[in-house]
């Protein structure tokens, strides 16, 4: 559950530090992918939490390393995120993986919690958030359909207002609460769009005003073709939208109901991410990477970056990424 490129279009990757929620929506895509990679009725993980306890009648834990599966026979078969399942869980071993990331990207956190649900311990929360401000090169999506957290925390003066830190919330609905403040970025998440949103006459209150972003999307997994929005629905947002110069991103899962030329607008102030350190050479992607064939069917990597030295091997851990040795990143800063 490190930084993981994502198929969600307006991310590049994905976080999740914490795994878990309690909110039981019946439509959550993350509780079906947390059902097929928690341990089977024969697998016993090998490690148990670092810590167990009840926050708002919700069991949570706390995990300090990656969890390895074991089989009846007691070898280890396979790894997993989801020890305790779909129960809400911090990974305190994932809290350094921004940094550990050079390359700058739009960090959806979250994506299989909600980190701002009643049951999540505050501490859980600053821990995500400490992490984030150590790798200022990224941009971090927040999601939650609590809003009343955002509110709570900005009171209690916890919610960092840096620029790169933008707070979401997910309503299927136009009479759905959502979190909006002029001193941080904000954006709805309207999916998947279960209601009518209906365009209000001249001079009636425009919600999205409030909001910097807005996405749409529909439902999608079993059951979804019977709960596809009109078109009229999101034809109303994007004319709501419109009237306050809200950019719209539209998900893929609106393409039947929209059509081709789906609107896949970004914030201007997030198409340019942050300044950050160069990305870490890659000796897959260089032009002084030779091969020679090793064997039967091997291949051994070698550089010849310093054409008047002869070609030095790479070993293969590094292949997909570049030797500590290489050149290249001796350069950088």
């Amino acid at each position: 559950m490190s930084f993981n490129p994502t198929k969600i279009e307006w991310a590049d990757v994905t976080w999740n530090p914490v795994t878990g929620c309690a909110h039981g929506c019946p439509y959550c895509y993350a509780r079906r992918i947390a059902k097929r990679f928690e341990p089977r009725i024969d697998e016993t993980p090998l490690e148990t939490p670092s810590r167990a306890f009840e926050s708002h009648g919700v069991m949570c834990y706390e995990l300090d390393h990656a969890v390895k599966l074991s089989g009846n026979d007691g070898c280890a078969t396979r790894s997993t995120p989801y020890p305790k399942g779909f129960s809400p869980t911090l990974h305190r071993h994932l809290l350094d993986e921004p940094k550990k990331t050079l390359t700058p990207a739009r960090v959806f956190v979250g994506s299989m919690c909600d980190l701002f649900g009643d049951w999540v311990p505050d501490s859980w929360i600053s821990e995500v958030f400490e992490a984030c401000k150590r790798a200022p090169h990224h941009v971090y999506m927040f999601l939650s359909k609590n809003p009343q957290r955002y509110i709570d925390l900005a009171q209690a003066g916890k919610l960092p207002t840096e620029p790169n830190f933008w707070y979401g919330s997910t309503i299927t609905g136009p009479d759905m609460p959502f979190f909006f403040w002029d001193k941080v970025n904000t954006f709805l998440s309207i999916e998947p769009l279960l209601e009518p949103f209906t365009a209000e006459g001249a001079g009636e209150e425009n919600p999205l005003e409030r909001v910097d972003w807005v996405i749409v999307g529909a439902m999608t997994g079993p059951g979804s073709k019977h709960h596809q929005p009109e078109r009229s629905w999101v034809e109303a947002i994007v004319q709501k939208a419109r009237e306050v110069g809200a950019p719209v991103f539209m998900k893929d899962s609106l393409k039947e109901v929209w059509g081709e030329g789906l609107m896949q607008e970004l914030p201007v102030i997030m198409k340019s991410l942050p300044g950050g350190p160069p990305p870490t050479p890659h000796c897959k992607k260089c032009d002084h990477r030779g091969e020679e064939k090793q064997g039967k069917r091997g291949t051994a990597i070698r550089c010849a970056y310093r054409l008047y030295f002869e070609p030095k091997p790479v070993p293969g851990r590094y292949t997909r990424t570049s030797p500590p040795w290489c050149p290249k990143r001796r350069k950088q800063p």
